[in-house]
């Protein structure tokens, strides 16, 4: 009886254990489906494996930024909790029951949540940005400075959802002081913070203390942050406090090269800040600075070598504040085989138009002397601009620049009244 039944049986566990195979392949699969598609289709997803706690997250997540509808907040409550039961240490779920308690009008239970969520992970970026909100409606800024910190740590890209909060956090003794210390510390966020304080202009003056404050710390500021404020002032035609922020951010190095017209003798270290010298990259010409221990012929300066290409707007600029009254610009330039097919010249504008202007003579000459008289009325020009350009209108080869100038120094100085 045992022999004739062993074959049966046999054939009976073969099909037992293709059975219980064929049921786990297809559990998988489904899994594996369901996986893929939680993303795009939670709903599909869901349907495949109704314990795909991703895609319940994705399925509520979906619905509550839906703004076409108004969501179910009961039904996604329920499906949240459901969810929890299954996975008791997501972050995600305590963050999402969360959001759905706040926006049902119970905070208290809300903020616990989001707290919980936040045990469990630190950078859970819901949570993170609730409790960033609700320190700054406590008034607890030292706690909201610390929690944008880790969010943008994590998070970079999330800081313009933050920056309108900043006025109001720098507004705080306590929440400047924070956000103080975290610069001096090199937050990485630090540059988008000087961006978005310097595009708005209630942001300058913020912007302006920290740099400030910033000076002789271990993290002093950078040219960049200093240009882009001081250009958001010059935006908002708040010039006094954009020269003063240059002056102030100078080193003691820099200082040497003070005047009216800074770095005259046009010394190897440029800024580019507004008030120091800017080059503009010109393909028909190059522009280089040195001093005279590093010049051909011990002859320092900035030197402008043309290309035998025509040459269009300016080359080189800076911005300069020249209080009311009589002033005398001049220039000691050598040059050799300078030809000019149209003007060179010096120009000085007030945002009305321009105030002076001389040109710059062709040929060879050494150590030649340029000098123009020009006045500066009163409250008709708060701030100069000086340039050298051409007085090319278009590119035409008909209009080709040759030879080399050497500017050796250029300098303002004020007349007797």
């Amino acid at each position: 009886m045992t022999e004739q039944a062993s074959p049966l049986m046999q054939n009976l566990r073969r099909l037992v254990v293709w059975f219980v195979a064929s049921v786990l392949v297809l559990v998988a699969s489904s899994i594996g489906l369901s996986r893929l598609l939680e993303a795009e289709t939670p709903a599909v997803s869901l349907a495949l494996d109704p314990l795909n706690v991703d895609a319940v997250i994705g399925e509520i997540t979906d619905a509550l930024n839906d703004t076409s509808s108004t969501p179910d907040l009961d039904a996604l409550l329920a499906k949240a909790e459901g969810a929890l039961r299954f996975d008791l240490v997501d972050a995600r779920l305590y963050s999402l029951i969360g959001e759905i308690k706040y926006r049902q009008g119970e905070k208290d239970q809300a903020n616990e949540l989001f707290d919980q969520a936040r045990k469990l992970s630190k950078t859970e970026i819901h949570a993170l940005q609730r409790s960033i909100g609700h320190s700054i409606e406590t008034g607890d800024l030292s706690k909201a400075v610390g929690e944008i910190d880790i969010l943008l740590r994590r998070w970079p890209d999330r800081f313009p959802e933050i920056a309108g909060g900043m006025p109001t956090i720098l507004s705080n003794p306590d929440g400047y002081q924070a956000v103080l210390a975290a610069l001096k510390v090199d937050a990485p966020w630090r540059a988008s913070l000087f961006v978005a304080l310097g595009n708005a202009r209630q942001g300058l003056d913020f912007a302006n203390r920290l740099l400030l404050d910033l000076i002789g710390s271990g993290a002093p500021p950078k040219q960049g942050e200093l240009s882009f404020v001081i250009n958001g002032y010059i935006r908002q035609k708040q010039y006094e406090p954009a020269y003063r922020l240059f002056l102030f951010s100078l080193s003691d190095e820099e200082r040497k090269l003070g005047g009216y017209i800074f770095n005259s003798t046009f010394e190897p270290v440029p800024s580019g800040k507004p008030f120091d010298w800017q080059v503009r990259d010109q393909s028909g010409m190059e522009v280089t600075f040195a001093t005279s221990r590093d010049a051909v012929e011990g002859e320092g300066g900035a030197t402008v070598r043309f290309l035998n290409t025509p040459v269009k707007s300016s080359a080189l600029q800076q911005y300069i504040e020249l209080p009311p009254g009589s002033y005398k610009i001049s220039l000691i330039a050598s040059a050799r085989n300078l030809k000019l097919p149209k003007e060179l010249f010096w120009s000085l504008r007030c945002p009305s138009g321009e105030i002076a202007r001389f040109n710059i003579p062709e040929g060879t000459y050494n150590r030649q002397a340029l000098s123009q008289d020009f006045l500066i009325g009163p409250d008709t020009c708060p701030m100069q601009f000086l340039r050298l350009e051409t007085a090319t209108i278009a590119d035409s080869w008909r209009f080709r620049y040759v030879g080399t100038l050497v500017m050796h120094k250029l300098s303002i100085e004020r007349l007797p009244s």
